[in-house]
């Protein structure tokens, strides 16, 4: 997948485009009752063609959260990744879900690609600072790194320089706890100095299924990714070849059974170990990010 930051939000979140309704109290979930130990959502909830499809045709955009949440547990924001957002609009967030929902949401990208960890103090506690008012629907933020050239970091040692001593100052960002997932981009700095560095601070490595990164079953020699007491997935596809046959993003155009089916295998390895799974299904996968969510879980439950 291309990197977005020169690209304006196309998927922007209900409350960055839309007018504050007031506050009303949420719907109460009527999803389906799935492993609990895995929590499989989208990435937004806003996106053309949704609505006719995942959404009732007549719901109007200031109900889609509400709405989103009866159906499944979880949503990855991908406008934090433009920037932090205004309080008024996560307590909206907020006022609109159930208690048992959770919210995963990106690192603004001033952090992750133009700065790049370094002078970025200000901006990352300013946008934990936001992001707490989720208070007990707060779930794991990603630090989503584009792919670097070597004219920006010249190899993995460069990046976990970086990388390293931002991880260590996290507590004292906060006196809250929160969870922490690590997107890298370049395949070549996936080695046991990364882990090893994530293991030490407990962030999660991203585990995704994309074109840049080779997916866990790939990977040229035996590791365990699982660097962390949760486990963050994402699964993304490939943006140029998926907009060369769609961009309405009403209904599934590419077939990622056997894909989901090697998924379905790592989760179940995931649950024998305990271990809580945040999974987010980008439009870009297969066409259609609820049917993504739903075929998983088709597949997950036929398993035996």
């Amino acid at each position: 997948m291309r990197d977005q930051r020169a690209n304006p939000p196309t998927n922007l979140s209900l409350f960055d485009t839309s007018p504050l309704a007031s506050p009303t109290p949420a719907e109460p979930p009527l999803r389906e009752p799935h492993d609990p130990h895995i929590l499989a959502g989208t990435s937004a909830f806003t996106a053309a063609g949704w609505q006719g499809t995942f959404y009732p045709a007549h719901l109007k955009p200031a109900d889609y959260l509400r709405h989103y949440a009866t159906r499944l547990p979880t949503v990855e924001i991908d406008s934090t990744f433009y920037g932090t957002p205004k309080p008024e609009r996560v307590r909206a967030w907020y006022d609109k879900t159930p208690a048992d929902f959770r919210f995963a949401a990106k690192i603004p990208q001033i952090i992750t690609h133009e700065k790049i960890l370094e002078g970025c103090d200000a901006e990352f506690a300013e946008f934990l600072e936001t992001m707490e008012l989720l208070g007990e629907k707060l779930g794991p933020l990603l630090f989503q790194f584009g792919y670097f050239s070597p004219s920006v970091l010249r190899n993995g040692a460069q990046f976990l320089a970086r990388l390293g001593p931002f991880l260590k100052k996290l507590p004292g960002f906060t006196r809250q706890p929160h969870r922490f997932a690590v997107e890298i981009r370049n395949k070549g700095w996936l080695d046991d100095a990364l882990l090893d560095t994530l293991r030490e601070h407990n962030v999660a490595l991203a585990l995704t299924d994309h074109s840049y990164m080779p997916r866990p079953w790939e990977c040229p020699k035996p590791q365990d990714l699982i660097t962390a007491d949760f486990v963050y997935v994402r699964w993304l596809g490939d943006r140029s070849a998926i907009e060369a046959v769609t961009t309405t993003w009403d209904q599934t155009v590419v077939d990622r059974r056997d894909d989901l089916l090697h998924w379905v295998e790592l989760f179940r390895e995931l649950r024998h170990r305990n271990l809580q799974v945040y999974a987010y299904a980008n439009n870009h996968y297969a066409g259609h990010g609820p049917g993504t969510v739903k075929l998983f879980w088709d597949l997950y439950e036929q398993k035996t």
